[in-house]
């Protein structure tokens, strides 16, 4: 199949997207497929085994990604592929965007859809669903740049008291995330989530175990722990070997294990996610499972989690996304929809 992988791009998370493509590439080149690697940041070609650079050069870091979006369905690579293979993280990659523009040229791609990946970026939006739906997940408030308010002890105590989360609410990896101890770091955590976003949540914190579900189509694969060294599953803490500990099937009790997956996909149903999306939970020693958000597009690097689950589910890396890109070509068969002419206006 002739297959071509976005990756790069030009949000905070374009290291991970990166190698996230670059494993995906090598795993399909490996069933034999024919792959593109394609930078969307400005569109150029990365041949086999190329080493990219993180940094974009200065007359691209900070400007709209304007070649992100509007000729993307025109590029000769997108507009001979069978499947074009999604390995963007955060930005336009993962807000919708990008997906708007492939419906519209009726290309196949991997992944959600554009309503699942805006709702979903929306942590905010996206907790309303959980609540509707029943699934648990922490107490929480908005805060947006254009209305001037910021988090102050008062509302610090309403999601229930210090520590508390602070993070932009449409951003991933964990990119401008703080735990706040006390009201003094409030106002420096709210400042350094705005870098990343124009609306910031404010969270409560749970404690307890970090725990992750990939959801391939309908199906939970087996249950994650994360254990971080640091205490904190920060980005450091997420990229860089030997920062954190793993345990895939985490050790829990078997009814346990059944309700994370179960609301796991639960969460994916009610925001209508496709393909492989990963569902990340905090479990307290005396409560609920709690769901803190739907990631559409997870990370494919070697530390990440979906393909350390679909390892523990007997599927090696080429297999996982292998299965991705057959799901997408699936999906895209049941969406489409024919195409009935408009009659003619009368004269």
């Amino acid at each position: 199949m002739k297959i071509v992988v976005l990756m790069g791009g030009t949000s905070a998370e374009r290291p991970i997207s990166l190698r996230t493509g670059a494993g995906i590439a090598n795993a399909l080149r490996a069933r034999g497929h024919d792959i593109t690697a394609v930078d969307t940041a400005n569109g150029a070609v990365l041949p086999p085994g190329t080493e990219v650079a993180h940094e974009l050069p200065p007359e691209q870091a900070g400007a709209v990604a304007v070649r992100d979006r509007a000729d993307l369905a025109e590029r000769p690579a997108v507009h001979e592929a069978e499947l074009v293979f999604l390995a963007l993280h955060g930005g336009a990659g993962e807000d919708g965007t990008i997906q708007a523009l492939l419906d519209l040229a009726d290309k196949p791609y991997t992944g959600s859809g554009l309503r699942a990946s805006a709702v979903a970026m929306d942590k905010a939006l996206s907790k309303r669903l959980f609540e509707h739906v029943g699934v648990p997940t922490p107490k929480w408030r908005l805060y947006r740049r254009r209305e001037g308010d910021r988090p102050d002890d008062a509302a610090a105590q309403a999601v229930g008291g210090y520590p508390v989360i602070v993070k932009p609410n449409d951003e991933g990896s964990t990119f401008g995330l703080s735990v706040v101890k006390d009201a003094a770091g409030l106002g420096p955590a709210f400042d350094e989530a705005m870098r990343y976003s124009n609306t910031v949540l404010l969270e409560e914190f749970i404690p307890g175990r970090e725990l992750t579900v990939a959801v391939l189509g309908d199906t939970p694969l087996p249950i994650v722990e994360i254990r971080p060294k640091s205490g904190l599953y920060d980005y450091e803490s997420k990229y860089t070997a030997g920062k954190s500990e793993y345990f895939c099937p985490a050790d829990l009790p078997p009814d346990i294990t059944a309700q994370v997956q179960e609301l796991a996909v639960r969460a994916c149903r009610v925001l209508d996610t496709a393909g492989v999306a990963r569902v990340d939970f905090r479990l307290p020693p005396d409560g609920p499972p709690s769901c803190l958000e739907v990631n559409t597009i997870p990370g494919m690097t070697a530390t990440s989690l979906v393909p350390m689950a679909a390892k523990a589910a007997g599927m090696s890396f080429e297999d996982l996304c292998e299965r991705i890109a057959r799901l997408a070509i699936e999906h895209h068969a049941r969406e489409r929809r024919p195409q009935t002419p408009r009659p003619a206006p009368s004269r």
